[in-house]
């Protein structure tokens, strides 16, 4: 398959900027949807963008409002796959804009790129990033300590407002846009496949963030929580792939169904870096509750041939980062 166009949308996020590195070191021809130059000048000046030296093998498209009306209708032109990641996330969201905020942009973005795609002639497949919230009950995710197990075949209903939440809202928006698409294959049976990612929580090096100050947003930022940003890119490159069913829903979740232990990255980053405790650049003095959702996500690692990395690993990404942009010595 490489050598064929992908597009990707959200290229410019923590998983999306994984996404297109992959994609471009499996030799697919990559055209990145951006809002605007400046974004993707920031792809055009990373590192790895700079290691692989792509040329005309990343092209990128504007698609500056993607709530507008066949936003995405030039972007697909001629593609072979969609990978699209785009959905807004919390970020201090206040209640009166629950709605606006998070769950209309989470539809209206996933419908344009469905609908878009339905006009072209050329597109096999199209990949969309979800969230493990998509596959689980509110409550039994987040309020109770149930004995469930979800997996890759879970569903759940539309949850309506009003919501406790910032974090409810934004579990209601993915649930919302998953079902959507659902219902979209089953009443237009459109010519392309259709695969979701369902990640877990997120954490890993974020190379288009430069300010250590950023590193406190976003999923990196909240917790250093429990799956591999590189797994889940990988994870979107081999969705692309014809062995994975079609309407099959994959999810990445690391620690099996023990899950992660979010307070183990004190003791992590203690036997790690033992002098940028001392020295109070990493003060190792918070607190990170666990609230355990049983995940088996055994299906999806044997499908994609995956062993996913374990929480460690992922706070060192994360700590070593964010120790360089403090300029803190590592030897």
């Amino acid at each position: 398959m490489s050598g064929q166009l992908v597009l990707i949308t959200g290229a410019n996020g923590h998983i999306g900027f994984r996404v297109l590195v992959f994609a471009l070191e499996a030799g697919y021809h990559v055209r990145a949807a951006v809002r605007n130059q400046e974004k993707a000048d920031r792809i055009l000046a990373a590192s790895s963008i700079k290691r692989l030296n792509p040329g005309k093998s990343l092209t990128f498209v504007f698609v500056p409002d993607l709530l507008q009306s066949g936003a995405y209708n030039e972007a697909v032109r001629d593609v072979d796959y969609i990978i699209h990641l785009p959905s807004p996330i919390t970020n201090g969201i206040t209640e009166d804009k629950y709605e606006t905020s998070l769950i209309q942009p989470a539809m209206a973005g996933t419908l344009g790129i469905l609908q878009a795609a339905e006009k072209s002639s050329t597109i096999k497949r199209i990949v969309i990033t979800s969230s493990i919230v998509a596959l689980t009950p509110w409550y039994d995710f987040f309020e109770a300590e149930t004995k469930k197990i979800f997996n890759e075949h879970s569903r759940t209903d539309n949850p309506s407002g009003p919501y406790k939440s910032e974090f409810e809202a934004y579990a209601s928006s993915k649930v919302q846009a998953f079902n959507a698409t659902l219902k979209f294959m089953e009443d237009v049976n459109p010519a392309f496949s259709i695969v979701h990612v369902h990640p877990t929580f997120v954490v890993g090096k974020d190379e288009l963030v430069t300010d250590p100050e950023d590193m406190t947003r976003g999923t990196n930022g909240a917790a250093l929580r429990q799956v591999s940003w590189n797994d889940v890119a990988i994870a979107h490159i081999k969705a692309l792939e014809s062995k994975i069913p079609s309407g099959y829903t994959l999810i990445t979740q690391s620690e099996g169904l023990k899950g992660t232990q979010w307070g183990d990255a004190i003791e992590i980053v203690r036997r790690h870096f033992p002098r940028a405790v001392e020295a109070g650049v990493l003060p190792n003095s918070g607190f990170a509750p666990t609230k355990h959702t049983i995940v088996d996500a055994s299906e999806t690692a044997k499908l994609l041939g995956l062993e996913f990395k374990g929480y460690e690993e992922q706070v060192l990404s994360v700590v070593k980062h964010y120790l360089e942009l403090r300029g803190v010595q590592l030897a």
